[in-house]
Parts: C-alpha cells; structure tokens; sequence
C-alpha cells in the first residue's frame, strides 16, 4: 500500500485558511464587537440618557435589541457561575441544604419590585453618574429572573445520580474537585443546558420592568426592547408593540442558532447511556466550527488548561457523618447549626414584626394572608392544569430529536414572549364581553411560567437513556403502563424542578396578573398580588413588605409540605441506577 508522503504544497493547503475558518471568526469577531460596544455604551453619563430619549421608531429597534440582548447575556454569564457554587454547595453539604433550599424558594417567590428596591440606589451609588450602574441594577433584576432555576436544576441533577457511576468515580479515587468536573456536571449538563435556554427566555418577562428603573421621583430608562415596549403600552400603539414582538422573534433565532442549538448538540454527548443512543441532535454552528481549522489550535489551547484544572486533587471536605466514631460530634454540630439557624429566623420574624408594627394593625396581617390563600389557589388549579397538557406534549417533543430540534425556537419565543403584553388583549376582551375578572385574569400568572414545566420535561425525555427506552420495546410495555412504569418515573425529577419554578414564578407573576390596564381600563382581581401591586402604586412601604413577607412564607410552606416530599420520593424511588 502506498505511504502517504507530506509535500510542502500539501503541509501549505493544511494551515491556510478555509471560508469556514472564516465563518466561524465573522461569529466569534461578531461577540467581541457586541461586547466592546456594550463596554463602550455603559461609560457614558447618566445626562446622555435624557439627550436621547426613547423613540418608537422601528429603526432604533436593532441598537435597543442588541443592548438588551447583551444585558442577558451578562446575567446569563453571572447565573452559570451563581449555579455552579450554590447548586453544588446545596446539593453537597445536609447542613447547607438546610439553609440553602429553603433561601432558593424565597428569592424565587420575591417580586422583582422588592430586589429594585433595595439594589438599585446600590449601584447608581457605587458608579455614580455614569450609565454603568444603572446597566449593572438592570442586569441583576435580570439575573434574579434567571438563577434560581438554573441553580434548581444543578441541585436536582447531582442529587439524582446513577448509584453506579458515583461508585465508579470512588473505584478511580477522584477527589471532590475531579468528581465535580468529571462526573457530576457533565451528569447535569443536558438539564442544565434546556434550563439555561428557559432562563434566558424567562428573562424576557422581567426586562420591561429592569430597563425603566425608578429611584423616588426619577427614572432612569435604559435604552433596550423592554422600555420600548413599556413606551408603546403607555402611548397605546399596538403597531410598535408589533414590532417590537418582530424584533424579539429575530433575536430569539439568533441566539437559538449560534448559542444554543449549538450547545444542545455538545451536550447530547454527556447523556446517561449504556447503550447507542438514536438520532443525535444537530447544530450548523458547532459543525462549522468543527470544520474550521483554527479551532484545533484553540481547542488544543483550551484542552490543555482545562486538563490542568480538572486534574488538580483539591481534597474533599470531610464529611464527619462518614466516621462511625463521631457519630455524636455530629449530632453536636447538627444541634448547633439549627441552634444557629432558629436564632436568625426568629432575630428576622421579631425585626418584621417590630417594623410593621408601628404603622399596621392585625387586620392588615389577616387581610394579607386571606388574599394570599386566594392566590395559592389560583396557583395552584393553574399548575394543575399546566401541567396535564405540557406534561405529555414534553415527552413527545422531549422523545423526538429531530422535532425537538424545530420546536426549540418556537418554544423559547413562546417562553420569551412578555405576558404583558398579552394583558391589553385581555383587558379589552374582559370589558368587551362582560367576563369576570376574577376568573379570566388568572391564567396571565402562568402564561409566562408555564414553559418551566415544559422545558424540563423536554430535558428529562431527551435525557431518558436509550437502553430504558429499548427494553420497555423489547417487553412491549405500551399505553397507559408505560407512562406510569417507564417514561413518568424516568422525567419525575426533571418535572418538579420546573414545577417549583413555575410555581414560584406564578407567585411573582401575580403581581403584574392580579392588575391589568390598558390606557385608563384597569382591572383587579382580590390575591396577594393585586394586595402589593396596590400598595406599591399608593407608596405604602410597610404593606409592600407585609405582603412580600406573607407571599415568601406561604411558598417557602407550600414547597416544605407538598413539592419536597414529591422531591424526596423521586430522588430515594425513582433514580437512574
């Protein structure tokens, strides 16, 4: 046979540039531009805000879009780091759990308007004059509609792992920092990806909200999709609000197609399989870059750090329940860590108590929880209903690369897509035909939450292993039997994570749902939502606070008694091992 001989015109060929070495550059020179830009836009003064006003021409509607689109981006950046150092810490440590869990349902179920609140003076003073602290507070509103459910996720995935493969990790003593990196994120990764993808979409519902920021009797409007949309609701434009919808539909596909196609493609490979998997999904973006020659010189690069990182053998912490021995060391330190915890919870009750004290009455407190049961009423009949209708059109699309491929944009434009702006349409349709408000609000709670349940489910039927899936075929375990024996075990823990987000989600959706207007129609529904929107409306701080604080401790219940008993029996009942 032949040998191949290497001639200077073929080593030549093998290092110039192809055009998809040139492609893939025009995408990656095309992040560093949008970066350097927002960089740039950020140092300005706040005073060049007021010099140009917001315009609902549709031709500021590219600039709008791509400085929204990059505040995202950042949140996103912060969220994946927030995840990977509290989802692990929660899911490591029984003690943290304790603590961490219940603090995640919290800052869930926290309106928006309360995180404004408190953050925003915080960084106009800590960058004060420029525009940079007011990107910096639209930013963190965003990240606080992001992180929690991404942090939910990696929680979910690293406390259902294989028994097996954690034993194999034990068999090649990997130390706590290899077992990280090398078993349980790649473990998490395909959930973590679809969450991700929700995350970002979920953003959309919070950025009208996080672009016009209020502090006492100024506002600061950043230029962005959001406050575009805000203006056309005021001025009651329905054709700006039209493009406005365009214009998120066209970003929505494009960081579909260059960011997260492309990473649902990579993360297929960390699928749980034991046998070969069916049709893999694909992605133009991740091939082009594959076929680009610049990238084995980064990939090497980046190959070569990465290596070095993982391999380190930073020990684990010891775990004292491990030793047999120290078993009363341990209950020790457990009576002293819920000592810890009972003395803050209640320093926290009495400091609430004291404040809304001194200006409301006991009437108030029972005003407020009264509206709060007829919210966790709605909330729940919607997540009952949510979820007989997501839960199998998940699997279906979750079952089916190649559908789940040309759903996935449109699914993320259905999760983007701003409830409020549907709440016109609604308002007019209530007065039109005399429907009662107290019903026909309620499902604008869940119309932007809903898609938590159907993204995860999507996650946990992609990730479904395929030799489960082959041998329920090989035993002809078909209809009703292999929902309940198969498929509805094997996506449980995907499902209630994304049902305690949507859950979440609602509580805080209620307060823009439970008061809808439309120029001066304005209609409201009795709920805890409706309670705060009316008493940030009148100013009424102590009512604000009362209802934030019942809101929080009614979900923080509701998780504790019905979500995390379901939680726990999926993760002891119904794990992959």
């Amino acid at each position: 046979m032949a040998q191949y001989k290497s001639t200077p015109l073929a080593l030549h060929r093998s290092i110039m540039p192809t055009v998809w070495d040139v492609l893939a550059l025009s995408i990656v020179f095309g992040f560093i531009m949008l970066f350097a830009y927002g960089a740039k836009v950020t140092t300005v003064p706040l005073s060049a805000l007021d010099a140009s006003p917001m315009s609902l021409d549709p031709s500021h509607l590219p600039v709008y879009a791509m400085r929204t689109t990059l505040r995202m981006l950042v949140a996103l950046a912060f969220s994946f780091l927030f995840t990977l150092i509290y989802g692990s810490i929660a899911a490591k440590s029984r003690r943290a759990e304790m603590v961490l869990v219940p603090l995640l349902d919290i800052l869930q179920s926290v309106p928006i308007l309360g995180f404004l609140t408190f953050t925003v003076t915080f960084f106009l003073n800590l960058f004060p004059g420029t525009v940079f602290g007011a990107e910096l507070a639209s930013v963190f509103a965003i990240f606080t509609s992001q992180a929690w459910n991404m942090a939910f996720s990696l929680y979910q995935s690293m406390r259902s792992q294989p028994k097996d493969l954690e034993e194999v990790a034990s068999a090649f003593h990997l130390s706590g920092w290899q077992r990280f990196w090398r078993l349980e994120v790649p473990f998490a990764m395909p959930g973590l990806v679809w969450n991700t993808m929700m995350s970002m979409s979920g953003g959309w519902f919070f950025v009208v909200a996080s672009e016009a920021i209020t502090v006492g009797n100024t506002t600061i409007t950043l230029p962005g999709i959001g406050s575009y949309v805000a203006l056309a609701i005021e001025q009651q434009n329905i054709l700006a609000i039209f493009y406005a919808v365009l214009a998120m539909l066209a970003v929505i596909v494009l960081y579909d197609q260059l960011m997260f196609r492309p990473l649902v493609a990579w993360a297929d490979k960390f699928r749980f399989e034991t046998t070969a998997s069916g049709t893999a999904p694909t992605s133009w973006v991740l091939d082009l870059f594959r076929r680009a020659r610049f990238m084995y010189v980064v990939a090497a690069a980046f190959g070569f750090l990465t290596r070095l990182v993982w391999q380190l053998r930073i020990p684990q912490m010891p775990h004292v329940v491990r030793a047999s021995g120290n078993r009363a060391v341990t209950r020790v330190f457990d009576i002293l860590w819920l000592a810890t915890i009972a003395v803050v919870v209640s320093w926290a009750c009495y400091s609430s108590f004291t404040y809304l004290r001194a200006t409301l009455s006991w009437s108030d407190l029972a005003t407020a929880i009264s509206d709060g049961m007829i919210t966790l009423f709605r909330v729940a009949v919607l997540m009952a209903i949510a979820t007989l209708i997501w839960v199998p059109i998940g699997v279906w699309i979750g079952l089916r690369p190649r559908l789940a491929e040309k759903i996935q944009p449109l699914a993320q434009f259905l999760a983007a897509f701003p409830a409020n702006i549907a709440f016109p349409v609604v308002v007019i349709l209530i007065v039109r035909f005399h429907l009662n408000a107290d019903i026909w609000l309620s499902p604008l709670m869940i119309l932007g939450t809903q898609w938590y349940i159907l993204f995860n489910v999507i996650a946990g039927a992609s990730a479904f292993p395929g030799d489960l899936k082959d041998a329920s075929r090989s035993f002809h375990v078909t209809g009703w039997r292999w929902w309940i024996k198969v498929i509805l075990p094997g996506i449980f823990p995907y499902y209630i994570t994304g049902a305690i987000t949507a859950s979440g989600g609602s509580w805080n959706a209620s307060i823009v749902s439970e008061v809808a207007s439309w120029g001066d129609t304005k209609l409201s529904t009795p709920g805890l939502g409706s309670f705060i929107a009316q008493a940030t409306a009148n100013s009424d701080f102590p009512r604000v606070v009362l209802g934030i604080v019942v809101m929080c401790a009614i979900v923080t219940l509701f998780n504790r008694l019905f979500w995390r008993p379901l939680y726990r029996f999926g993760e002891r009942r119904l794990r992959l091992d």
